[in-house]
């Protein structure tokens, strides 16, 4: 392995990591938000005991995600100078917003896991809106770093030095809005199927108590509200790949030829021998009419790309059909529960649905890694598009394998303590839950 792909390699997983953190982060938050506000409304003691559960994982997160942005921020000049000396003065801005968003939700978490008994109710649960938006706003930020990689304005090239920047203009480039949104909505589903499939086994086990069905309802309610949001915001996301990144939308769809009324490949496998995708499903005409809503629109292909300047598609399609698979099921799973909702006039708890629930768990996080390999990769041999190679941004310095493999048996050990925390927590009872 060279120091290149093993400086990528370390700074993919740990984004891998950290992008979990990130999305239960702004997730979670939202569903403190709503069970507060249900507690207020109601006074129904179930939904104090589903925050309080929620605040406490909510604390083990957030330790975690500070650690692992945190170790993000270090990665991005010990590993990547290139980039840092040739963008740092410009998305400098979005990474000090980021630095607000994140202290503003940690004062306020602070505020709300310790001044329960100190705060009338009503202001008790303001606190949770600073905590919700604090989490939003500190991806957004992050995002719009990631946006201005992929849509780069706001600054000139004179004899090869940045000049002229206008952070302004690169913090809200032309992709910070599609990219930004597309982010947050899946954070909220991951967020919200991963903890009704905890609740929906519950259930399964035999545990049909009224604190289970509370935390179904409200979990199940905020990812299946979501999910067709999302597919809106992907057709969006789409479109824009195609106007301004027509090589990443070649790798996403396994299109090699120049072409118009270009197909829809559904699945296969690119063939670099061949150059066609194996083994698709094709939808005549599908890619030209989703990319340019024209049938007959012209699909630029890897063939007409410099070879110099392809992405892999031997890594970005499978990344996007499986996001796009996964985003599916979660749709058809959204469909079924609100048909059974609607029909009969209560959360539905079926054995067979709770199972598919429970199954489904998973998905939406899966999506989101999915998702961010094509973003990413998607993007190569790019770090900024159109202006800086990866390979002319990394440190020179040696032995980044060593320091690589290190890494990820700290994150794997830190993911084994962070799960049987949160299992701890699942299983622990209290007096208020026990009542519930």
């Amino acid at each position: 392995m060279t120091d290149l792909m093993a400086a990528r390699a370390q700074m993919g997983t740990s984004l891998a990591f950290h992008i979990i953190f990130a999305a239960l982060g702004i997730g979670l938050p939202m569903l403190l938000v709503i069970s507060e506000g249900l507690y207020l409304k109601t006074n129904k003691i179930v939904y104090l005991a589903l925050a309080k559960k929620w605040a406490k994982a909510t604390a083990i997160l957030f330790a975690v995600g500070a650690v692992s942005g945190t170790v993000l921020s270090f990665e991005l000049g010990l590993l990547w100078p290139g980039f840092m000396k040739y963008a740092g003065s410009i998305v400098g801005m979005p990474f000090s917003l980021e630095g607000y968003a994140f202290f503003i939700e940690a004062i306020f978490l602070g505020l709300y896991l310790y001044g329960r008994d100190k705060l009338k109710p009503f202001a008790h649960w303001l606190t949770t809106i600073p905590v919700a938006l604090g989490g939003m706003f500190s991806g957004i930020f992050v995002v719009s770093v990631n946006s201005w990689m992929n849509s780069p304005s706001g600054f000139k090239i004179v004899d090869g030095q940045v000049t002229d920047v206008d952070p302004i203009k690169a913090m809200f480039n032309a992709g910070w809005g599609t990219q930004a949104l597309h982010s947050t909505l899946s954070a909220y589903i991951a967020t919200g199927f991963a903890a009704a499939a905890v609740y929906a086994f519950g259930i399964l086990r035999g545990r049909r108590t009224e604190y289970n069905r509370a935390g179904l309802s409200i979990t199940l309610a905020m990812g299946c509200i979501v999910i067709p949001l999302q597919f809106v915001s992907g057709h969006i996301s789409a479109e824009w790949v195609a106007d301004h990144q027509p090589a990443k939308l070649a790798a996403m769809e396994g299109q090699f030829k120049t072409e118009a009324c270009a197909p829809l490949n559904i699945g296969g496998i690119p063939n670099l021998e061949t150059r066609q995708t194996d083994f698709a499903i094709q939808i005549p005409c599908g890619l030209s009419l989703l990319a340019h809503s024209d049938p007959n629109a012209v699909i630029t292909g890897l063939d007409d790309i410099p070879a110099d300047e392809r992405p892999n598609t031997l890594i970005v399609h499978p990344a996007f059909q499986l996001m796009v698979g996964t985003g599916t099921l979660l749709l058809m799973l959204s469909g079924w529960v609100g048909w059974r909702w609607w029909r009969e006039k209560r959360l539905p708890t079926g054995r067979w649905l709770l199972r598919l629930i429970t199954f489904c768990g998973p998905l939406g996080f899966i999506a989101l890694e999915a998702g961010w390999i094509v973003t990413e990769v998607g993007r190569q041999p790019w770090v900024v598009y159109g202006y800086l190679r990866t390979k002319d941004s990394v440190t020179t310095a040696p032995g980044l394998l060593p320091i690589f493999i290190g890494f990820t048996i700290l994150y794997i050990a830190l993911s084994i303590i962070v799960i049987w925390l949160l299992r701890r927590l699942a299983a622990s009872k209290s007096e208020m839950l026990s009542e519930a």
